[in-house]
């Protein structure tokens, strides 16, 4: 869509001036905006003609106009202006961030709340695991004498455990005769490749202590189906209700937020871009019809496996919010990766 530079100018003055105020804009404040000598009349005629190709809307009677959702679209693509992050700004993002040998799965829980806190805005984290990620190390721990802990930690860095009840005593030799035995079957071997088929025929290697051992084997699946899974945290949830623009539909909003197969989907985009920005409809989830979705890749060594995302209005504050999701990224991207790289060694 071709605009001449003055439409242009006052299209970006109304974007800029409905984030700000969530307000209709009227041709007076945009002539009042504008570098240039340009009546107020004249800007109304210019609004008309943007009005007309659908770039703004009327949102009632009163003279004021708004950005449609190809008026943003328009805005983000031909001109948005980011701002720069300052040397204040970066050191604050690096600051929470100032942690020695990090839990992955903490981390990124940490990550989304701590992004959804500074920018007001829904916050979804999620990591998918490399293709060729395999198990490193099982380890059976004690917590009573019916009651274990196991631990699977993967090359990607990512660690799991969960906590079984057993019917018998796990004793010493208990203890190291699994640790031993799911060591010597598991570790090296792709998480792919752990299937049920692999699990009977390991469980079928056990012989008559199989019945006995069973149950922890099904934990170290489960354990390692969880790995394969992925990483997936949502944070700021309530943040929604705060927004004006959310109380027609912030039921459906929040709902939608417990749905992970659905909002892994709303976050999907283009594999070859690090950042990409989805507005109205453009998210083809009804529940999102009313908002903007900006997601920023970043990656784990050298595989592109983690996203962060943020949910809020249409009308957010694009120019601030873009360096800071991109700066979040790139640092928790390369803190994952620091961590990977001291567990491999």
């Amino acid at each position: 869509m071709e605009l001449d530079r003055r439409k242009m100018k006052i299209l970006a003055a109304i974007v800029s001036e409905y984030i700000r105020t969530g307000e209709p804009v009227g041709s007076k404040r945009v002539a009042q905006m504008l570098d240039t000598q340009v009546s107020s009349a004249t800007c109304r005629n210019e609004m008309s003609h943007l009005f007309g190709l659908g770039l703004l809307e009327q949102p009632h009677t009163s003279a004021g106009r708004i950005p449609s959702h190809l008026g943003f679209r328009i805005y983000l693509d031909e001109l948005l202006t980011p701002q720069r992050l300052t040397e204040e700004e970066k050191d604050g993002i690096d600051a929470l961030f100032n942690i020695h040998n990090p839990d992955p799965d903490r981390l990124l829980a940490d990550a989304a709340e701590t992004l959804a806190r500074v920018t007001g805005c829904v916050t979804v984290s999620s990591t998918r695991p490399p293709r060729q990620v395999t198990v490193r190390k099982i380890e059976l721990l004690p917590i009573s004498p019916h009651v274990v802990m196991i631990v699977v930690l993967a090359s990607n860095g990512v660690i799991k455990n969960k906590a079984y009840r057993l019917d018998m005593v796990c004793s010493r030799e208990v203890l190291s005769f699994f640790n031993k035995f799911a060591n010597d079957r598991f570790v090296g071997k792709s998480i792919e490749d752990i299937s049920v088929g692999y699990l009977n025929s390991v469980a079928v290697a056990l012989g008559e202590y199989s019945r006995v051992f069973t149950p922890l084997l099904a934990g170290v699946f489960e354990i390692c189906h969880q790995i394969r899974a992925g990483q997936f945290y949502t944070q700021g949830s309530t943040n929604l209700l705060g927004h004006p623009d959310f109380r027609a539909n912030a039921y459906e909003l929040l709902t939608l937020l417990d749905d992970r197969a659905a909002l892994q989907n709303a976050l999907s985009g283009p594999e070859d871009r690090a950042l990409y920005v989805k507005i109205g409809k453009e998210n083809h989830l009804p529940q999102l019809e009313n908002s903007a979705v900006l997601v920023a890749r970043y990656n784990v060594g050298q595989d592109n496996t983690g996203i962060i995302g943020l949910i809020g209005p249409v009308r957010m504050d694009y120019a601030k919010l873009i360096p800071h999701l991109q700066y979040f990224a790139m640092t928790l991207g390369n803190l994952l990766s620091d961590t990977m790289r001291l567990q491999e060694e």
